[in-house]
């Protein structure tokens, strides 16, 4: 921070605080999201983990050979131990820190992305959440965004920077119209006929016990709440482009994240779309922040020729890829997309440009999967989850911006079959041969002496309940996987 005291007010021109204010919410999102995985990567990843990192990279390299270094860009080719898990876990954490502290925040970002990049590209599908994919694009970004001095100098900026706060609101500006628009192009009646929300507090992944009572909320103010939401997802966006109306999109933005944020449990996607509207505001909006925050008086700084000419060129590369992306979800037909495709293949690897747009389809049914081991074929117990909805009697909690990746997984895993969920295949494997870091993600092992001989998994739907104190009312719906247990094979494997 600039220690000089402030004389000079700030111009509708400066973008200064913004970008001080971004720097630690984006380091502070990198600490949350590498301190929720670190509890669960050998569980999920590990070489004893339900998809273990190593199995996947020994056959991408059987398959594709020197290329998979390329097309998988990841320091765990260094080593995939569950030590080297930890340590890229850790390395994230630590970047975030730095931004958290304002030390380097321009090399801080970059770590970060370059860490989380590397357990992004072998965690399918633990890591494939759009806004895993949110974080590392925000990320790269702010690598070019932030300043790179071990104490920066806030109050200036330099055209480098400008083209990436530029990019950053194009960021923004995506995530939010893509998601209105998915919603009416996919031709989902839910959406098209305005009730949605009748559904989505009762069937949406983690619900917060929050939306038990929204839930019960008039149909007409539910309505209501779509109309809004399509408002602030195809109509607002475009107000970030105006200097009359930037700062009430702004806010509409952060009054729709907030929302989200007190009815459901998204991790850490809505803190992140908010602190992607910080750079977007002017510093005239920030006249209440305390003044020895400010870094005023404002000072452009000119860039090298040569590495503004270079970033320029691939922030045009980022925008015609990105701009493709966009232009495909409003273009009918197959050629649009095929070629926002063939631009975005070569920097696919990177995960770092992206199209974004979530609950394209509402789910109108709750269906969940329930684990249950037997000794002997006959007597059945249920394996007990952290998160995900079971007990009719337990209270929806607050997880976010906590991210349980496989209660997450067991949402989507119940919506279809077994067969289109290989990894829950391996799930059940791990709990037969009584995984330890597979069992740390479980809440409760009901053999906690030795594991069981079976294992199936039944299939209820799940309602909120209309009277008594239960906050679920669940009818089976009959077998999800049947009566399973280990090959000879695994069962050697697992000792």
């Amino acid at each position: 921070m600039d220690p000089a005291p402030l004389r000079n007010p700030p111009t509708a021109e400066s973008f200064l605080t913004g970008r001080r204010l971004f720097c630690p919410a984006l380091g502070a999102i990198h600490v949350v999201a590498a301190l929720s995985l670190v509890f669960q990567v050998c569980g999920l990843l590990g070489k004893n983990g339900i998809q273990p990192a190593s199995n996947f990279l020994s056959a991408a390299r059987a398959e594709l050979g020197l290329a998979a270094f390329f097309k998988i860009p990841t320091l765990c080719w260094l080593s995939d131990s569950d030590g080297m898990l930890l340590t890229l876990c850790a390395l994230q954490a630590g970047a975030g820190a730095l931004m958290l502290a304002g030390k380097l925040p321009g090399a801080a970002a970059l770590t970060a992305w370059a860490a989380f990049l590397s357990l992004c590209s072998v965690g399918s599908p633990f890591l494939d959440f759009q806004w895993d994919g949110l974080l590392l694009e925000t990320s790269l970004l702010a690598a070019f965004f932030l300043p790179w001095n071990a104490t920066p100098r806030w109050n200036e900026e330099s055209d480098i920077q400008r083209i990436a706060r530029w990019l950053l609101g194009w960021l923004l500006f995506r995530l939010l119209l893509l998601s209105g628009v998915v919603k009416l192009a996919s031709g989902d009646p839910e959406w098209r006929n305005l009730t949605a929300l009748c559904h989505h507090f009762e069937t949406q992944p983690l619900p917060l016990w929050t939306a038990f009572y929204l839930h019960k909320l008039h149909p007409l103010l539910l309505k209501a709440g779509v109309v809004a939401m399509f408002a602030m997802e195809l109509i607002v966006p475009f107000g970030f482009f105006s200097r009359q109306w930037r700062t009430w999109a702004v806010l509409a933005t952060a009054v729709l994240q907030a929302a989200l944020i007190l009815s459901g449990n998204f991790a850490y996607f809505n803190w992140l779309t908010l602190a992607l509207c910080a750079p977007l505001l002017p510093d005239t909006s920030w006249r209440r922040i305390p003044p020895s925050f400010l870094p005023h008086p404002s000072r452009k700084t000119p860039s090298p020729p040569i590495r503004l000419a270079g970033f320029s060129a691939l922030a045009l590369l980022a925008l015609l890829v990105t701009g493709l992306q966009t232009l495909s979800a409003f273009l009918p037909g197959s050629h649009p997309q095929a070629l926002a495709r063939s631009a975005s293949g070569l920097l696919a690897p990177l995960r770092s440009f992206n199209s974004y747009g979530l609950f394209a389809r509402m789910t109108t049914r709750r269906p969940e999967i329930v684990l249950e081991g037997s000794s002997d074929g006959v007597v059945w117990r249920g394996y007990k989850f952290k998160w995900k909805v079971e007990d009719p009697w337990k209270r929806p909690e607050l997880i976010a911006p906590f991210h349980p990746r496989l209660d997450w997984q067991m949402w989507f895993a119940s919506l279809g079959s077994i067969r289109d969920s290989p990894w829950l295949v391996h799930f059940i494997q791990r709990l037969l041969q009584g995984s330890p870091d597979v069992l740390s993600l479980l809440a409760e092992n009901p053999f906690p002496e030795k594991p069981p001989v079976w294992i199936r998994a039944r299939l209820f739907e799940y309602q909120f309940a209309t009277s008594g104190s239960a906050w679920w009312v669940r009818e089976e719906r009959g077998l999800f996987c049947p009566p399973v247990r280990l090959s000879p094979e695994a069962a050697t494997e697992g000792r």
